[in-house]
Protein backbone atom coordinates (compact mmCIF):
# COMPACT_ATOMS: atom_id res chain seq x y z
CA UNK A 1 0.00 0.00 0.00
CA UNK A 2 1.44 3.34 -1.07
CA UNK A 3 0.19 6.75 0.09
CA UNK A 4 -0.31 9.00 -2.94
CA UNK A 5 1.82 11.82 -1.58
CA UNK A 6 4.87 9.64 -1.02
CA UNK A 7 6.45 10.50 -4.36
CA UNK A 8 6.32 13.33 -6.86
CA UNK A 9 8.74 15.08 -9.11
CA UNK A 10 12.15 15.59 -7.51
CA UNK A 11 12.92 19.15 -6.45
CA UNK A 12 16.19 21.06 -6.44
CA UNK A 13 18.67 21.32 -3.60
CA UNK A 14 17.98 17.79 -2.40
CA UNK A 15 20.26 16.37 0.30
CA UNK A 16 22.00 13.09 -0.61
CA UNK A 17 19.85 10.03 0.00
CA UNK A 18 21.31 6.70 1.10
CA UNK A 19 19.40 3.42 0.87
CA UNK A 20 20.24 0.46 3.11
CA UNK A 21 18.57 -2.52 4.80
CA UNK A 22 16.01 -1.55 7.43
CA UNK A 23 17.39 -2.61 10.81
CA UNK A 24 15.56 -3.68 13.94
CA UNK A 25 16.65 -0.46 15.64
CA UNK A 26 14.84 1.49 12.87
CA UNK A 27 11.43 -0.06 13.43
CA UNK A 28 9.93 2.39 15.91
CA UNK A 29 10.84 5.37 13.74
CA UNK A 30 9.81 3.58 10.52
CA UNK A 31 6.41 2.82 12.07
CA UNK A 32 6.05 6.47 13.12
CA UNK A 33 6.87 7.67 9.59
CA UNK A 34 4.42 5.19 8.06
CA UNK A 35 1.60 6.46 10.26
CA UNK A 36 2.60 10.08 9.66
CA UNK A 37 2.66 9.66 5.86
CA UNK A 38 -0.74 7.99 5.58
CA UNK A 39 -2.22 10.23 8.26
CA UNK A 40 -1.07 13.36 6.43
CA UNK A 41 -2.64 12.21 3.18
CA UNK A 42 -5.88 10.99 4.78
CA UNK A 43 -6.16 13.95 7.14
CA UNK A 44 -6.32 11.89 10.34
CA UNK A 45 -3.83 11.74 13.22
CA UNK A 46 -3.28 7.95 13.15
CA UNK A 47 -5.01 5.96 10.40
CA UNK A 48 -3.82 2.57 11.67
CA UNK A 49 -4.40 2.51 15.43
CA UNK A 50 -3.34 -0.94 16.65
CA UNK A 51 -2.58 -2.22 13.12
CA UNK A 52 1.13 -2.88 12.54
CA UNK A 53 2.48 -3.12 9.00
CA UNK A 54 6.13 -2.25 9.67
CA UNK A 55 7.19 -4.74 12.35
CA UNK A 56 5.19 -7.64 10.92
CA UNK A 57 6.66 -7.28 7.41
CA UNK A 58 10.17 -6.69 8.69
CA UNK A 59 9.99 -9.84 10.84
CA UNK A 60 8.63 -11.87 7.92
CA UNK A 61 11.78 -11.15 5.88
CA UNK A 62 14.31 -8.56 7.16
CA UNK A 63 16.33 -8.98 3.96
CA UNK A 64 13.43 -7.55 1.95
CA UNK A 65 12.94 -4.44 4.09
CA UNK A 66 14.71 -1.22 3.09
CA UNK A 67 15.37 2.19 4.59
CA UNK A 68 16.16 5.56 3.07
CA UNK A 69 18.18 8.04 5.10
CA UNK A 70 18.88 11.76 4.62
CA UNK A 71 21.73 13.30 6.61
CA UNK A 72 21.81 10.19 8.78
CA UNK A 73 18.11 10.38 9.72
CA UNK A 74 15.53 7.82 8.64
CA UNK A 75 13.47 9.25 5.80
CA UNK A 76 11.29 6.32 4.70
CA UNK A 77 10.97 2.60 4.16
CA UNK A 78 9.70 -0.02 1.74
CA UNK A 79 9.01 -3.77 1.92
CA UNK A 80 8.98 -6.53 -0.70
CA UNK A 81 6.90 -9.69 -0.35
CA UNK A 82 7.61 -12.98 -2.10
CA UNK A 83 4.67 -15.27 -2.87
CA UNK A 84 6.52 -17.63 -5.17
CA UNK A 85 5.76 -16.64 -8.75
CA UNK A 86 4.04 -13.49 -7.43
CA UNK A 87 5.70 -10.53 -5.71
CA UNK A 88 4.31 -7.26 -4.40
CA UNK A 89 5.58 -4.35 -2.33
CA UNK A 90 4.53 -1.83 0.29
CA UNK A 91 3.92 0.04 2.39
CA UNK A 92 6.29 2.51 0.75
CA UNK A 93 6.33 5.61 2.96
CA UNK A 94 8.39 8.80 3.11
CA UNK A 95 8.51 11.47 5.79
CA UNK A 96 6.06 14.22 4.71
CA UNK A 97 8.65 16.98 5.13
CA UNK A 98 10.76 15.16 2.53
CA UNK A 99 8.09 14.57 -0.10
CA UNK A 100 8.84 15.68 -3.67
CA UNK A 101 12.56 14.86 -3.40
CA UNK A 102 12.82 11.53 -5.24
CA UNK A 103 13.16 9.37 -2.10
CA UNK A 104 10.31 7.08 -3.10
CA UNK A 105 12.08 6.30 -6.38
CA UNK A 106 15.24 5.42 -4.48
CA UNK A 107 13.25 3.04 -2.29
CA UNK A 108 11.90 1.32 -5.39
CA UNK A 109 15.38 0.29 -6.55
CA UNK A 110 16.18 -2.43 -3.94
CA UNK A 111 12.63 -3.77 -4.11
CA UNK A 112 12.86 -4.25 -7.88
CA UNK A 113 16.24 -5.96 -7.30
CA UNK A 114 14.50 -8.37 -4.90
CA UNK A 115 11.93 -9.29 -7.52
CA UNK A 116 14.71 -9.92 -10.06
CA UNK A 117 16.58 -12.14 -7.60
CA UNK A 118 13.44 -14.08 -6.65
CA UNK A 119 12.38 -14.55 -10.26
CA UNK A 120 8.75 -13.51 -9.65
CA UNK A 121 6.68 -13.68 -12.82
CA UNK A 122 3.86 -11.34 -11.79
CA UNK A 123 4.34 -8.20 -9.69
CA UNK A 124 1.84 -5.93 -8.04
CA UNK A 125 0.98 -3.17 -5.61
CA UNK A 126 -2.06 -1.48 -4.09
CA UNK A 127 -2.52 2.29 -4.18
CA UNK A 128 -5.35 4.80 -4.01
CA UNK A 129 -7.21 4.84 -7.30
CA UNK A 130 -7.64 8.63 -7.52
CA UNK A 131 -3.89 9.36 -7.35
CA UNK A 132 -3.00 10.10 -10.97
CA UNK A 133 0.58 10.97 -10.03
CA UNK A 134 1.13 7.56 -8.49
CA UNK A 135 -0.46 5.70 -11.35
CA UNK A 136 2.04 7.45 -13.61
CA UNK A 137 5.01 6.92 -11.27
CA UNK A 138 4.53 3.17 -11.00
CA UNK A 139 3.75 2.85 -14.69
CA UNK A 140 7.37 3.96 -15.22
CA UNK A 141 8.40 0.74 -13.49
CA UNK A 142 6.14 -1.31 -15.74
CA UNK A 143 3.10 -1.42 -13.44
CA UNK A 144 -0.34 -0.81 -14.94
CA UNK A 145 -3.62 -0.14 -13.11
CA UNK A 146 -6.01 -2.99 -13.76
CA UNK A 147 -8.65 -3.60 -11.10
CA UNK A 148 -10.63 -1.50 -8.69
CA UNK A 149 -10.14 -3.24 -5.35
CA UNK A 150 -12.66 -3.25 -2.52
CA UNK A 151 -11.49 -3.39 1.11
CA UNK A 152 -14.51 -4.92 2.83
CA UNK A 153 -15.69 -5.71 6.33
CA UNK A 154 -18.60 -7.29 8.13
CA UNK A 155 -19.72 -7.72 11.71
CA UNK A 156 -19.17 -11.26 12.88
CA UNK A 157 -22.21 -13.41 13.60
CA UNK A 158 -22.05 -16.67 15.52
CA UNK A 159 -22.47 -19.55 13.08
CA UNK A 160 -22.32 -23.29 12.94
CA UNK A 161 -19.09 -25.25 12.85
CA UNK A 162 -17.63 -25.76 9.37
CA UNK A 163 -16.78 -29.39 8.53
CA UNK A 164 -13.19 -29.95 7.46
CA UNK A 165 -11.81 -26.76 9.04
CA UNK A 166 -8.37 -27.25 10.57
CA UNK A 167 -5.95 -24.62 11.89
CA UNK A 168 -2.33 -24.82 10.79
CA UNK A 169 -1.14 -23.68 14.22
CA UNK A 170 -2.90 -26.59 15.93
CA UNK A 171 -1.21 -29.24 13.79
CA UNK A 172 1.65 -31.26 15.33
CA UNK A 173 4.99 -29.92 14.06
CA UNK A 174 5.61 -33.16 12.16
CA UNK A 175 2.45 -32.65 10.09
CA UNK A 176 3.10 -29.05 9.06
CA UNK A 177 5.42 -29.78 6.10
CA UNK A 178 2.72 -31.95 4.50
CA UNK A 179 0.14 -29.22 5.14
CA UNK A 180 2.37 -26.66 3.43
CA UNK A 181 2.71 -29.01 0.45
CA UNK A 182 -1.08 -29.19 0.17
CA UNK A 183 -1.23 -25.39 0.34
CA UNK A 184 1.34 -25.08 -2.47
CA UNK A 185 -0.66 -27.49 -4.60
CA UNK A 186 -3.84 -25.47 -4.10
CA UNK A 187 -2.31 -22.06 -4.81
CA UNK A 188 -0.35 -23.52 -7.73
CA UNK A 189 -3.66 -24.65 -9.23
CA UNK A 190 -4.95 -21.06 -8.92
CA UNK A 191 -1.82 -19.59 -10.54
CA UNK A 192 1.31 -21.50 -11.49
CA UNK A 193 4.03 -21.07 -8.90
CA UNK A 194 1.93 -19.03 -6.46
CA UNK A 195 2.98 -20.00 -2.93
CA UNK A 196 1.89 -18.62 0.44
CA UNK A 197 4.33 -20.77 2.41
CA UNK A 198 6.40 -17.81 3.66
CA UNK A 199 3.23 -15.97 4.71
CA UNK A 200 1.81 -18.98 6.54
CA UNK A 201 5.06 -19.62 8.42
CA UNK A 202 5.52 -15.92 9.26
CA UNK A 203 2.01 -15.59 10.70
CA UNK A 204 2.56 -18.68 12.86
CA UNK A 205 6.08 -17.73 13.98
CA UNK A 206 5.05 -14.19 14.97
CA UNK A 207 1.79 -15.25 16.63
CA UNK A 208 -0.19 -12.88 14.40
CA UNK A 209 -3.13 -15.21 13.85
CA UNK A 210 -3.45 -18.54 12.04
CA UNK A 211 -4.06 -20.19 8.68
CA UNK A 212 -7.33 -22.00 8.07
CA UNK A 213 -7.06 -25.24 6.11
CA UNK A 214 -10.34 -26.38 4.62
CA UNK A 215 -10.40 -30.10 3.85
CA UNK A 216 -12.92 -31.73 1.55
CA UNK A 217 -13.87 -35.29 0.82
CA UNK A 218 -10.63 -36.17 -1.01
CA UNK A 219 -6.95 -35.80 -0.21
CA UNK A 220 -6.72 -32.27 -1.66
CA UNK A 221 -7.40 -29.07 0.20
CA UNK A 222 -10.63 -27.30 -0.68
CA UNK A 223 -9.38 -23.94 0.56
CA UNK A 224 -7.01 -21.97 2.75
CA UNK A 225 -7.07 -18.57 4.43
CA UNK A 226 -4.15 -16.76 6.05
CA UNK A 227 -5.66 -14.66 8.84
CA UNK A 228 -4.24 -11.91 11.03
CA UNK A 229 -6.06 -11.45 14.32
CA UNK A 230 -6.15 -8.61 16.79
CA UNK A 231 -3.86 -5.79 17.90
CA UNK A 232 -0.23 -5.82 16.80
CA UNK A 233 -1.03 -7.68 13.57
CA UNK A 234 -2.22 -6.26 10.24
CA UNK A 235 -5.79 -6.65 11.51
CA UNK A 236 -6.00 -4.42 14.59
CA UNK A 237 -8.11 -4.60 17.72
CA UNK A 238 -11.22 -6.80 17.52
CA UNK A 239 -10.59 -7.65 13.83
CA UNK A 240 -9.83 -10.83 11.91
CA UNK A 241 -8.20 -9.82 8.60
CA UNK A 242 -8.04 -12.36 5.78
CA UNK A 243 -4.74 -11.40 4.17
CA UNK A 244 -5.05 -14.16 1.59
CA UNK A 245 -7.69 -16.75 0.89
CA UNK A 246 -8.26 -19.12 -2.02
CA UNK A 247 -10.18 -22.24 -2.95
CA UNK A 248 -9.39 -25.03 -5.33
CA UNK A 249 -10.53 -24.17 -8.88
CA UNK A 250 -13.18 -26.23 -10.60
CA UNK A 251 -16.93 -26.63 -11.04
CA UNK A 252 -17.70 -26.36 -7.30
CA UNK A 253 -15.29 -23.51 -6.55
CA UNK A 254 -18.07 -21.05 -5.69
CA UNK A 255 -19.49 -23.42 -3.06
CA UNK A 256 -16.01 -23.97 -1.64
CA UNK A 257 -15.54 -20.20 -1.47
CA UNK A 258 -18.68 -19.75 0.60
CA UNK A 259 -17.52 -22.51 2.96
CA UNK A 260 -14.19 -20.71 3.29
CA UNK A 261 -15.93 -17.45 4.19
CA UNK A 262 -17.93 -19.35 6.83
CA UNK A 263 -14.72 -20.91 8.15
CA UNK A 264 -13.07 -17.49 8.49
CA UNK A 265 -16.07 -16.12 10.34
CA UNK A 266 -16.10 -19.13 12.64
CA UNK A 267 -12.43 -18.59 13.47
CA UNK A 268 -13.16 -14.95 14.31
CA UNK A 269 -15.98 -16.06 16.64
CA UNK A 270 -13.70 -18.52 18.41
CA UNK A 271 -11.15 -15.77 19.04
CA UNK A 272 -13.82 -13.41 20.33
CA UNK A 273 -13.31 -10.92 17.48
CA UNK A 274 -16.20 -8.75 16.33
CA UNK A 275 -15.21 -7.83 12.76
CA UNK A 276 -14.05 -9.74 9.69
CA UNK A 277 -12.05 -7.79 7.08
CA UNK A 278 -11.07 -8.93 3.59
CA UNK A 279 -10.21 -7.40 0.22
CA UNK A 280 -11.07 -8.52 -3.28
CA UNK A 281 -10.55 -6.94 -6.67
CA UNK A 282 -13.27 -6.62 -9.24
CA UNK A 283 -11.47 -8.87 -11.67
CA UNK A 284 -13.21 -11.59 -9.61
CA UNK A 285 -16.83 -10.40 -9.85
CA UNK A 286 -18.53 -13.53 -8.53
CA UNK A 287 -16.25 -13.71 -5.50
CA UNK A 288 -17.07 -10.03 -4.86
CA UNK A 289 -20.81 -10.64 -5.24
CA UNK A 290 -20.77 -13.62 -2.87
CA UNK A 291 -18.94 -11.56 -0.25
CA UNK A 292 -21.64 -8.88 -0.52
CA UNK A 293 -24.29 -11.59 -0.16
CA UNK A 294 -22.57 -12.70 3.06
CA UNK A 295 -22.83 -9.22 4.53
CA UNK A 296 -19.48 -7.67 3.57
CA UNK A 297 -19.52 -3.96 2.77
CA UNK A 298 -16.78 -1.81 1.21
CA UNK A 299 -15.20 0.76 3.53
CA UNK A 300 -12.18 1.67 1.40
CA UNK A 301 -11.26 1.21 -2.23
CA UNK A 302 -8.08 1.43 -4.24
CA UNK A 303 -6.55 -0.07 -7.34
CA UNK A 304 -4.14 -2.93 -7.88
CA UNK A 305 -1.35 -2.27 -10.37
CA UNK A 306 0.20 -5.18 -12.24
CA UNK A 307 3.43 -5.94 -14.04
CA UNK A 308 3.11 -7.21 -16.73
CA UNK A 309 -0.17 -5.65 -17.82
CA UNK A 310 -2.05 -8.93 -17.43
CA UNK A 311 -4.62 -10.16 -14.90
CA UNK A 312 -2.44 -12.87 -13.34
CA UNK A 313 -4.69 -14.80 -10.99
CA UNK A 314 -7.28 -12.00 -10.97
CA UNK A 315 -9.81 -13.39 -13.42
CA UNK A 316 -13.54 -14.14 -13.27
CA UNK A 317 -13.09 -17.83 -12.42
CA UNK A 318 -10.74 -17.17 -9.47
CA UNK A 319 -12.18 -17.26 -5.98
CA UNK A 320 -9.39 -15.47 -4.18
CA UNK A 321 -9.28 -12.97 -1.32
CA UNK A 322 -6.34 -10.55 -1.30
CA UNK A 323 -5.68 -6.88 -1.98
CA UNK A 324 -1.86 -6.42 -1.82
CA UNK A 325 -2.09 -3.76 0.92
Amino acid sequence: MIPPAAERKSGSGVAPVSVRPLGESDLDRADEICRMAFGTFLGVPDPFGTVDYVRTRWAADPRAAFAAAVEGELAGSNFATNWGSVGYFGPLTVRPDLWDQGIGRRLMEPVMDCFDAWGNQHLGLFTFSHSAKHLELYRRYGFWPRFLTAIMKKQVADGAAVPGRVLYGELPAAERPDALSLCRALTGAVYEGLSLEREIVAVHAQGLGDTILLHGAGSELDGLAVCHCGAGSEAGTDVCFVKFGAVRPGPEAADRFERLLDACERSAVERGLGELDAGVNLGRPDAYRRMIDRGFRTWLQGVTMHRPNEPGYSHPDAYVIDDWR
